[in-house]
């Protein structure tokens, strides 16, 4: 089953709990929040008192990627915000293993990021701690890219290392996703697919997920 999570990056803004609680009618299975610092990436965007705000707007998931700097001290605030997954950065993270066992100890999933330059062998050793890998098929930092074409084989390669070491992983991907790339991403093992701007600005959100998904 592949899972759809569209990014409130790309909703509006100035109605962020209209949009968020819009995606369980059109089919989506988590939501999706890319909390951003403006130190580990050229950007800012929401902190923990959105995550609660958002919260009582709906029953989905909530999937909350920090790309921060020391993430391991924004676990707490998050989860007790109301994160249900939260995925940290290997490249801003010297301690990965502790952090990703930390947001286990609070009740939520746990997930590592990779950048598109960043090889797999800097989670290797921490899948068995996980419940899902992020691999970015962008450069982070802003909504709208255009999809990096060699990422389909890095999430295939993973695949295959998760089947080695930890087979129910699930392996999320994240930027420039539309029918086209998911299909890529969908057929070299990706099992959540992020999407922001193709579901946002679609005429039809519900169509558009169905696409996403393969269905």
């Amino acid at each position: 089953m592949i899972k759809i999570a569209p990014s409130l990056l790309s909703a509006d803004f100035a109605d962020l709990g209209r949009d968020a609680g819009r995606l369980a009618n059109w089919g989506a299975d988590l939501v999706h929040m890319d909390v951003m610092d403006g130190h580990f990436v050229p950007n800012i965007t929401f902190g923990p008192a959105m995550v609660r705000a958002l919260r009582p707007h709906t029953a989905l998931p909530l999937d909350v990627h920090l790309m921060v700097e020391n993430p391991a001290a924004w676990v707490s605030p998050f989860r007790d915000a109301g994160a249900d997954i939260i995925t940290v950065h290997a490249e801003a993270d010297r301690h990965l293993q502790r952090t990703l066992q930390k947001i286990r100890d609070t009740g939520a999933q746990s997930g590592a990021v990779l950048n598109p330059a960043t090889p797999l062998c800097a989670v290797e050793h921490v899948l068995r701690d996980c419940d899902l890998v992020l691999l970015m098929c962008v450069n982070p930092g802003f909504g709208g890219q255009r999809f990096l074409p060699q990422l389909p084989e890095k999430i295939a390669a993973l695949r295959r290392l998760a089947d080695r070491l930890n087979p129910a992983l699930e392996i999320e991907v994240d930027g420039g996703i539309d029918p086209e790339t998911a299909k890529l991403c969908r057929e070299a093992g990706a099992t959540i697919l992020v999407a922001g701007h193709a579901v946002f600005s679609s005429t039809d959100p519900a169509g558009m997920i169905r696409q996403l998904r393969g269905a």
